[in-house]
């Protein structure tokens, strides 16, 4: 998935679905690299509905040194984070069974959204969203299995 998002050092990137945080470290690590000075990191925002993993995401993403490059934020992704917004990169951890309109909506002209859609568990495709000018460019990258999204945007489960 950071392959398909194309990142850049210092990229803003929302990501929903923190999980246990490793994915938003590892995102953390390309947009804003310890090596370069802090004036020119990105930041990786990621959103977790269910509270327990938001905290243990934190806690994890702090012990591993990363909280001055993550912010977890609990909340329901499907809505984005507008506070944010706009940002250059996001992606989805979680299959939805639309491309959820806020998430589009937050992406800055030329940004990326890579999302998984489709069904509860099976036949699921990996789609890549590029926002050109007032559109969006969808590209399949294949199938995929994923849990799925929860929140306003996503699975009624």
């Amino acid at each position: 998935m950071n392959e398909a998002l194309e990142l850049e050092v210092g990229h803003k990137v929302l990501e929903v679905g923190a999980g246990s945080g490793w994915h938003a470290a590892t995102i953390a690590e390309i947009v804003a690299p310890s090596d370069l000075a802090r004036e020119k990191w990105g930041h990786v925002y990621t959103v977790e509905i269910i509270r327990d993993l938001a905290d243990s995401a934190r806690m994890n993403i702090e012990k591993a040194g990363y909280g001055d490059r993550v912010t977890v934020v609990c909340a329901d992704g499907s809505e984005g984070y507008a506070q944010e917004a706009p940002y250059d990169r996001g992606l989805v951890t979680a299959a939805a069974p639309d491309i959820p309109k806020p998430l589009t909506e937050q992406l800055k002209t030329g940004g990326v959204l890579v999302i998984p859609v489709g069904g509860t568990y099976l036949y699921q495709t990996l789609i890549r969203v590029r926002k050109v000018d007032s559109r969006l460019v969808e590209e399949n990258l294949g199938g995929v299995a994923f849990v799925p999204l929860t929140g306003k945007y996503g699975h009624r489960i």
